[in-house]
């Protein structure tokens, strides 16, 4: 089955209005209820570093807002996160608002080091406070290169978290070259994270060379993913599973129509939301968020 998509062109443009940004807007996500919904991505200030901004958008209208301050910005020096924080994926659960983001740090022989981290709203989503100075879920023996890009789920009482993490690092006449999947881990309140090890969608061929930014839906038939994945550019890739462990990849199945430039040469970091019965899909085109974010709806599922 193949998911036939129309873009409605860029939703947010690069930079975000707000008087820190210099460039890019990536890795949207969305959140809330009403028209007027709640809305994080990343810009970069003038010295390349990258603070995740609070907006609201209205995905009908296609127009967007944002606060002049950021919602989450760089920790202190030597902090996992003292180069960059980037929006990953925002959980509501019983009166509390929790932000999972990247943090970014920079390296010597490689050139970054990625953890993820948390924080905390106390009004709804518009302004946070980070749980810890240090990762909730950062490197270990399980992930000893970095983790990135959460996506969130809460069952029950069990937290689950599907999750970019660094296989290797690869020597190459360029330079290095990373490498990253996406794996699994689960948490009982949130905060303290424990990876299992578990690899949930793994590179297709040698030529792939990271799978970044997982989105997980439950649907009452199957857990649906979005991905962007990577050989000479990034596309939007998808898999399915039926108990969130288990997944087979259907790039195939992805089709979107309607770009008019802005995503020619990419297509990354895919966030899919159910709005008013419409299934929405916010993601990134050309130069990693610098043409902005692009805004698609599901118009039907086909059988060719």
């Amino acid at each position: 089955m193949k998911q036939v998509w129309h873009s409605r062109g860029v939703v947010v443009g690069a930079p975000v209005p707000a008087r820190w940004a210099r460039s890019h807007a990536a890795l949207p996500v969305v959140f809330g209820s009403g028209s007027d919904l709640a809305l994080l991505c990343s810009s970069r200030d003038d010295r390349g570093r990258s603070h995740i901004a609070s907006g609201r958008v209205d995905l009908e209208a296609g127009a967007a807002s944002f606060d002049d301050e950021p919602a989450v910005t760089i920790g202190e020096l030597g902090a996992f996160d003292d180069s960059g924080v980037t929006s990953s994926c925002v959980v509501s659960h019983e009166g509390r608002v929790l932000q999972y983001y990247t943090g970014w740090s920079l390296g010597v022989r490689v050139p970054f080091v990625l953890g993820i981290g948390c924080a905390e709203s106390d009004d709804g989503g518009r302004t946070f406070r980070k749980v810890s100075p240090a990762p909730v879920l950062g490197r270990t023996a399980i992930d000893p290169y970095l983790t990135a890009s959460p996506s969130v789920l809460v069952e029950g009482d069990t937290w689950r978290m599907w999750y970019v993490s660094g296989s290797d690092w690869r020597a190459t006449a360029d330079g290095v070259e990373h490498r990253y999947h996406v794996r699994y881990a689960e948490s009982t309140d949130g905060v303290r994270w424990e990876p299992t090890g578990r690899v949930c969608v793994d590179y297709r061929d040698e030529h792939e060379t990271a799978i970044a930014r997982p989105c997980v839906v439950r649907d009452t038939d199957a857990y649906r993913m979005w991905f962007c994945s990577r050989g000479d550019a990034y596309r939007i890739g998808y898999a399915e599973s039926s108990d969130g462990l288990t997944w087979t990849r259907h790039d195939d199945a992805i089709e979107i129509s309607g770009g008019n430039g802005w995503d020619s040469d990419m297509q990354a970091y895919p966030f899919v939301v159910d709005h008013d019965g419409t299934r929405h899909m916010l993601y990134n085109g050309n130069g990693y968020g610098a043409t902005g974010i692009g805004h698609a709806v599901l118009e039907r599922w086909a059988t060719t």
